[in-house]
């Protein structure tokens, strides 16, 4: 699974690790998040995510 940036302060979604504090489980790939989920660090919406090309 890909991971993906906050391209207004770099964090990084890893779908291995998720989101548990916003309900997002592990193994929850990126394209599967609801659209009104948002950056955990920032608060940046997920349309300010980019694919991270490794």
């Amino acid at each position: 699974m890909n991971k993906y940036t906050c391209s207004v302060c770099g964090y990084v979604y890893d779908p291995e690790e998720g989101d548990p504090d916003s309900g997002i489980e592990s193994g929850t790939a990126f394209e599967d998040i609801l659209d009104d989920w948002y950056c955990p660090v920032c608060g940046a919406t997920k349309s300010d995510f980019e694919l991270l090309e490794e």
